[in-house]
């Protein structure tokens, strides 16, 4: 769980905004939850699952992780395995943002993938950017709501922001900063408790 700083794939996110007459720059750190009390194998998204036993010694791996670290404003997404992260981290009063949700998966939440009895599920495996698990999102409609929520607090006067979220957040905000492709971004590997620092160009 070590915040990954590779220049190849995750950069500091700067956003250049205006302030008067000066240009700042915002970066962004994105953290993921630590693990869940989930059975592997478990579509859980956007229900909300608790964290696992070995919360605190994630947690604290976590807080290390952000060691010197400063930050001017902190996100979060309303599920609590994400505002327990956020607390133990000493940030009790997180802005919480609904758009920082995981992808939502409808009907197939908390059952096993391999009981899913849905005719759509095989049209989402063919096609899992536009196409929408039953009563769920698309990932093309969570991009869109993370790239709304981006481009509302570029506008904002930050230098570096945390946001405490789900690995879907993370992969999308890696899409829309281009560090990787869309059909990159399902493969890419966020473990629990990293944290991601982006650049926005």
């Amino acid at each position: 769980m070590s915040c990954i700083k590779n220049k190849d794939i995750f950069n500091f996110q700067t956003i250049l905004v205006p302030l008067g007459d000066l240009w700042v720059i915002m970066n962004l750190t994105l953290i993921r939850h630590t693990s869940v009390a989930v059975a592997p194998g478990i579509c859980y998204g956007q229900s909300d699952v608790d964290v696992a036993s070995t919360f605190e010694a994630e947690a604290r791996q976590v807080l290390l992780n952000l060691r010197g670290k400063t930050f001017d404003a902190v996100y979060c997404s309303p599920l609590s395995r994400c505002r327990k992260l956020a607390d133990f981290c000493g940030f009790t009063n997180p802005i919480v943002d609904k758009r920082l949700l995981e992808l939502s998966f409808g009907n197939w939440e908390m059952k096993r993938w391999t009981d899913i009895e849905d005719h759509r599920l095989e049209c989402w495996y063919d096609n899992w950017l536009s196409e929408t698990p039953t009563q769920g999102e698309s990932f093309n409609t969570m991009i869109n709501r993370v790239e709304e929520f981006l481009l509302e607090i570029k506008k904002l006067p930050y230098q570096h922001v945390a946001i405490f979220t789900h690995a879907g957040v993370i992969r999308s905000t890696g899409i829309i900063t281009k560090q990787f492709s869309v059909t990159e971004a399902f493969d890419y590997k966020v473990e629990y408790g990293e944290c991601h620092d982006f650049i926005l160009q």
